[in-house]
């Protein structure tokens, strides 16, 4: 009996910039990666891509609001785990609060929360560096 870790692993090929960012489109949430008192925090939040920027809400008190002003990482996945296959993408980047009030009313009108309360911030992460990878199967030998 043969289990899928006896199976060959896949092929591992970096992706483009813009694929990656298209595969980010793509799904409704990621984790976001900050420093929270010189130790590093991970929150899963949804969002959005808009005009090449990553777009999250969130309310004040939450510890992803220690992250404005600073580098984070991004990161959002879809990976089959029968298959071995599909892809991660990883952004780099500044955490800027939205400040522009139509702006701001447009991202709470377009990014529904998943979570109850009040989302009254917006933040974009504007990518740095974006590294995507694709996980395929290799064809039959």
């Amino acid at each position: 009996m043969s289990s899928a870790l006896d199976e060959e692993p896949g092929g591992f090929v970096e992706l483009p910039e813009a694929k990656s960012m298209s595969l980010l489109s793509s799904v409704p949430f990621g984790r976001v990666v900050f420093s929270r008192d010189a130790l590093p925090a991970i929150r899963p939040v949804n969002h959005i891509v808009d005009d090449g920027s990553i777009i999250i809400r969130t309310h004040l008190g939450a510890a992803v609001l220690s992250a404005v002003g600073m580098v984070v990482a991004y990161e959002a996945d879809s990976i089959d785990p029968v298959s071995r296959t599909g892809w991660s993408v990883i952004v780099l980047g500044l955490a800027k609060p939205v400040l522009d009030r139509d702006e701001a009313a447009r991202f709470e009108r377009e990014l529904r929360p998943w979570v109850r309360g009040t989302m009254d911030h917006v933040i974009r992460i504007v990518p740095e560096l974006v590294t995507g990878f694709e996980l395929s199967e290799l064809p039959p030998r």
